[in-house]
């Protein structure tokens, strides 16, 4: 993105003992924030599903990443796509950091973090209902995302297949959506970290190194 700013400055005219305006411009560049919203996305999900797969266990150590690259570094991405004017960038980004703020506070409640009140009048199935939210907002982001790329194509149908599991995992007591759950949000982690390195390493070389893949284009016209 491109900003023009005129500049007056105050310049003394000595040979009249006042002053003149001088008219300058400055141009101020607002880079793509993708590759450092997808990377935030990329570790949360990664570091995640450890936990779910049952690699790791609790969610104490998970919560920092929740709030500092699921969160903040995705709320970053969201304002700068938003000066940008890319509304699907900035709804995307936006969107998913507020989900894992939410969530780190989800685990922070279910820790003990808030008193053991707090924690013992949670209803699990509350956050089900909100993860079936958040499968409606990703169905449409990802028809949305046809007509980006094929990276945050796939990223987008995996999101999809995460909240589908987490719901029926949450509400039902599904276990095969736990598993479904787990393995989305693992692959979301990978196909993440390619796309963050994709836009980084294209940018940086000025042509396409790694393949991110073209629209669909079966909707715009």
């Amino acid at each position: 993105m491109l900003i023009y700013f005129g500049v007056s400055n105050l310049v003394k005219d000595l040979s009249l003992g006042g002053f003149i305006v001088d008219q300058n411009e400055r141009k101020i560049f607002t880079a793509d924030p993708s590759a450092l919203g997808l990377f935030g996305l990329a570790m949360v999900t990664f570091v995640a599903s450890t936990q779910k797969l049952g690699w790791t266990t609790g969610t104490s150590y998970i919560v920092p990443w929740a709030i500092f690259l699921g969160a903040m570094a995705q709320v970053y991405a969201c304002i700068n796509d938003a000066k940008k004017g890319n509304v699907f960038g900035a709804t995307a980004f936006g969107g998913y950091a507020l989900f894992w703020l939410a969530v780190a506070m989800t685990w922070m409640t279910s820790n003990g973090v808030f008193g053991e009140a707090m924690k013992a009048n949670a209803d699990v199935k509350q956050l089900g209902f909100a993860f079936l939210g958040y499968l409606i907002f990703s169905l449409y982001m990802t028809l949305a995302s046809f007509e980006t790329n094929k990276v945050l194509m796939i990223i987008f149908v995996l999101i999809d297949l995460l909240f589908l599991g987490l719901s029926l995992s949450t509400i039902w007591g599904i276990e095969a959506g736990h598993e479904l759950a787990a393995w989305s949000e693992f692959f979301i982690a990978i196909v993440g970290f390619y796309g963050s390195g994709a836009n980084v390493i294209n940018h940086t070389f000025g042509r396409s190194f790694l393949p991110v893949g073209k629209p669909l284009g079966i909707f715009k016209k």
